[in-house]
């Protein structure tokens, strides 16, 4: 199971949001790029990066910080944030984004989902946002009245096979991880997963690895890394490598 470092940019920083408020921002490093080395350093295969930025005004804001950051590291990266349109998705694979996040843009348009499951299929993944079994979007500023499980099993059937799946009570909070949570997903929708929201601990990685064998690809860390309540070194040597 992969450890994921998060690395959120906003306003060219390295932040991390309280339930994907805006204005409940702490910044880690002025420097992305730099951050991103620092987790790739410490044994991260797979980062996980949010232009936040974009996640909020709909459109990419940091290609060039993105791009800076793809040369400088060999990590695997996924992407996020403003992603709404196949240009947008071609730009960041000729830049060398291994992985292509959709959000939002998922649960609006389904001509263009379809579109870009049928020309990126091996790299794209769908980001859910969760209250209360609840889709939100619009980096989690609207909550829809379209249940979680309506939602998978309508854009699985237009060829989506990975999911992000983000509990929006839990993230940033370190309150810790629901492993029936994410159990009861892997066995109702048959996708592969990446947890996201709530971790904050080594024991909240370890309830998790079990679900590997169940389709738990990985899990996204951010603020327990930040601030040092998981040692990133430790975390991948135990439950990746481990």
């Amino acid at each position: 199971m992969l450890v994921i470092p998060a690395v959120d940019i906003k306003n060219g920083r390295c932040v991390r949001l309280i339930q994907g408020d805006p204005n409940q921002e702490t910044v880690y490093s002025d420097s992305p790029v730099d951050q991103a080395k620092a987790w790739e350093d410490q044994g991260a295969k797979l980062l996980h990066i949010v232009d936040l930025d974009g996640a909020f005004e709909g459109v990419p804001k940091n290609l060039s910080l993105i791009e800076k950051m793809r040369t400088e590291i060999t990590a695997e990266i996924e992407l996020g944030g403003g992603i709404r349109d196949l240009e947008t998705i071609s730009r960041y694979k000729e830049i060398g984004i291994d992985r292509i996040i959709v959000g939002s843009a998922a649960f609006e348009d389904r001509v263009f989902l379809k579109a870009a499951c049928e020309k990126y299929a091996d790299s794209l993944i769908v980001g859910i946002d969760v209250v209360d079994m609840k889709v939100a979007i619009h980096g989690w500023k609207n909550v829809t009245e379209t249940g979680f499980y309506e939602f998978v099993e309508e854009i699985k059937s237009l060829g989506v096979g990975e999911l992000i799946v983000t509990d929006i009570s839990r993230d940033g909070m370190l309150g810790g991880i629901d492993p029936d949570f994410y159990r009861e997903i892997l066995e109702k929708t048959g996708l592969k997963i990446i947890a996201s929201g709530g971790v904050g601990t080594m024991d909240d990685l370890r309830k998790l690895k079990p679900l590997a064998e169940k389709g738990l690809r990985g899990a996204i860390v951010g603020k327990a890394l930040y601030e040092k309540r998981i040692d990133l070194a430790q975390a991948v040597e135990e439950i990746y490598a481990g």
